[in-house]
């Protein structure tokens, strides 16, 4: 399928492995310029090079932290004609309820809240400007249903999809759609980290840990970051201009929900 997005520039954050990747990837695959971030310059600039090369778009750099005001701003000043904007960050650590203090709360908020809408509130005008534009906001399954170790997350995350419900709204007579792509477990470094978290307390390999997640999702296996970013590639086309404000699941079917 011919995406309509050949020529466009896009932002993607956080880009330079995991799911912002495939995005990025997925986006390029397509014909779309890109600036991408990350905070490690090495891993970063390795992938765009791959990506010029493999796509012949053109790619663009920037790593630093974007949980920084320093780092939004650098970002930005390099994004401000963007046509899309894929916003992702990391998730807290896990933990319990009773771990948790204020300090821990604003941190999980600037990265899974704050930050993505620092981008939107400073991109979404020149979108508006041109009447056209593809805002995409990785979460996560949490929002759905809440995840009780990752509680930051779920509430960060669950802020963040509150303001986009009522932003979406706004910005679509202009010809912008804000969605929110929520993942479930992929193969990814995140994946890898929960699953060595349950070998240590079970004393079992991570290949036993990673066995037991598996069993609990429908399709009995990981996403990869290839169809996930080609999930978020399809949201920013010009085939889903009738999507607005929604939150997709990307799970496997391991949410129980009917609707």
């Amino acid at each position: 399928m011919d995406l309509g997005i050949k020529g466009k520039r896009a932002l993607v954050c956080a880009s330079s492995k995991g799911l912002g990747l495939g995005c990025a990837e997925a986006l390029a695959a397509a014909g779309v310029g890109l600036v991408m971030n990350a905070r490690g310059a090495e891993a970063l600039e390795g992938e765009a090079a791959r990506l010029r090369s493999e796509y012949s778009v053109d790619v663009q750099t920037v790593a630093c932290d974007v949980t920084s005001p320093e780092g939004q701003a650098r970002v930005i000043e390099a994004a401000q004609d963007v046509d899309i904007l894929v916003t992702n960050a990391g998730g807290p650590p896990p933990g319990m309820w009773s771990d948790w203090e204020r300090d821990d709360f604003i941190k999980a908020l600037d990265a899974n809240m704050l930050t993505p809408i620092a981008f939107m509130k400073a991109l979404l005008p020149g979108m508006m400007g041109k009447g056209w534009g593809r805002v995409v906001n990785i979460t996560s399954q949490s929002v759905r249903a809440p995840i009780p170790v990752l509680g930051l997350s779920n509430a960060a995350r669950t802020g963040l999809t509150g303001y986009v419900a009522g932003t979406s709204r706004q910005v679509a007579p202009h010809g912008v759609t804000i969605n929110n792509l929520l993942p479930g477990i992929h193969a990814t470094d995140r994946a890898d980290a929960l699953d060595g978290g349950v070998s240590a307390q079970k004393g079992i390999t991570i290949d036993q840990a990673r066995a037991e997640r598996a069993a609990t999702i429908p399709t009995r296996r990981y996403g990869t970051p290839q169809e996930f970013g080609a999930t978020c590639a399809f949201l920013c086309s010009q085939h889903a201009g009738f999507i607005v404000g929604q939150n997709i699941l990307l799970d496997g079917g391991s949410t129980n929900l009917t609707m």
